[in-house]
């Protein structure tokens, strides 16, 4: 019972830090969830964190609430959940209500205006590190028809500008497919 208060402890704190002292939205965070749950904590795999992340793209709502919900389940199940959407929602809520209710003076501040036009440069940054390590991920994994999808995917988006529902709804039942043809893998 201590061991599962620890965790729940931790899942609330990691998850309070991550959403406090992340700006520039969901794709953002994931870098973050990865070093702090694959990389520091060991909680995940680096296998899962792809998994989480398409869980949490896929499902309606913000991804940083969806992967703080999908690692707190795994890990302590309804508790874990809870711990981790009180984390993830706390920060955002307190800083937007002291923004909303300073909006006016903030509104036509020349520094404040430029502190956000330089956030949004290393919220790039983040992003572009964020896509390059998972498509590292997965050409590493040497899986051919991963490797495809994704190469497809970036294709259809970029070149031909494909809409990313469609995008998401093909590469979906590309995976089903893919499970029919060969059997799921045991766990």
């Amino acid at each position: 019972m201590k061991e599962k208060k620890r965790v729940l402890g931790k899942i609330f704190l990691s998850t309070l830090y991550l959403s406090a002292f992340t700006f520039g939205g969901g794709y953002v965070i994931v870098t973050l969830m990865k070093k702090k749950f694959v990389d520091e904590y060991h909680w995940i795999e680096e296998n899962e964190m792809l998994d989480l992340v398409a869980i949490a793209q896929s499902a309606p709502g913000p991804i940083a609430v969806n992967g703080a919900i999908v690692v707190g389940y795994k890990l302590s199940g309804m508790p874990g959940v809870f711990a981790a959407i009180l984390g993830t929602v706390i920060p955002p809520f307190l800083i937007i209500s002291a923004v909303s209710a300073c909006y006016n003076a903030f509104r036509d501040n020349a520094l404040v205006s430029q502190m956000l036009e330089g956030m949004q440069a290393g919220v790039g940054a983040v992003i572009a590190s964020v896509t390059y390590e998972m498509g590292a991920g997965i050409i590493h994994s040497k899986s051919l028809f991963s490797t495809l999808i994704m190469t497809g995917a970036f294709i259809a988006s970029y070149i031909f500008d494909v809409n990313v529902i469609y995008i998401v709804i093909g590469c979906g039942l590309l995976g089903v497919f893919r499970i029919c043809l060969t059997g799921r893998k045991q766990q």
